[in-house]
């Protein structure tokens, strides 16, 4: 996701992002901490705001970057399969990086009129309507890229449409449900679902004065390390607890 000009307000988003993502995740070290769900919605709607900015600047037909960048998302797909089903023990789908995968050929595309994307686009979408169960944040995941790109240099009030689609992507009845049931996370965890996307475009376009280290293509091995370092936390964990 690198760019020729550095844009600090989408470092910081990505840096938000991961930040959020690890939060998340801590739900699952051992200890019961539900209200981490609710910031753990953030996580995915400003990954995909991320590569909707980057889509956004690169728009050149004769641009090679999204391609790159498929290519990166394909090989930390792979690399991060492993250490996903080694934290997540339960786990019912593939981790996230196949989602953001095929999300990034809908939304290229849209964009582009060419032949080639348009065919993967259709491929992306088979795909994933084929195999939504196996995929995180299902057939609704792959769509959210498409949805932040259509919506990031209109006014703010447009980022409803990817609000919702992300609702949707995070299992809406299930929420919903639980919310009626009187869980204290799931009402939150609506509302983070429903503002992520005009939180994060508010922060693309007001936040340029804050300098983030810049997240370059190391930041991909950022996902199936923190993996590894949260299994590794709840071993210690677990090895404390039975002292």
């Amino acid at each position: 996701m690198h760019v020729t000009q550095r844009d600090s307000a989408l470092d910081l988003l990505k840096w938000l992002a991961v930040l959020s993502m690890v939060l998340d995740h801590l739900r699952y070290v051992g200890y019961s901490i539900d209200l981490l769900f609710v910031p753990g919605r953030l996580a995915f709607p400003w990954f995909c705001l991320a590569m909707a900015a980057n889509l956004s600047r690169t728009r050149a037909e004769t641009s090679g970057q999204p391609w790159r960048y498929l290519g990166w998302l394909l090989l930390f797909s792979a690399i991060s399969e492993i250490p996903y089903r080694m934290f997540i023990v339960e786990h019912d789908t593939l981790n996230v990086l196949p989602t953001l995968t095929l999300g990034l050929l809908v939304a290229r595309g849209w964009q582009h009129k060419t032949l080639q994307s348009r065919l993967l686009a259709i491929g992306a979408l088979t795909l994933a309507a084929l195999f939504s169960e196996r995929l995180m944040f299902g057939f609704f995941g792959v769509l959210l890229p498409l949805a932040t790109l259509l919506v990031i240099n209109r006014p703010w009030y447009f980022s409803l449409l990817p609000g919702v689609i992300c609702l949707a992507a995070n299992q809406w009845q299930v929420l919903i449900c639980a919310a009626r049931l009187g869980n204290s996370s799931a009402v939150p965890g609506i509302a983070a679902c429903l503002i992520a996307p005009l939180l994060g475009l508010l922060l693309l376009r007001h936040a340029r004065g804050i300098k983030p280290p810049p997240m370059r293509r190391w930041a991909y091995a950022l996902y199936p390390v923190h993996f590894l370092a949260l299994l590794a936390l709840r071993d210690l964990l677990t090895h404390m607890r039975s002292l």
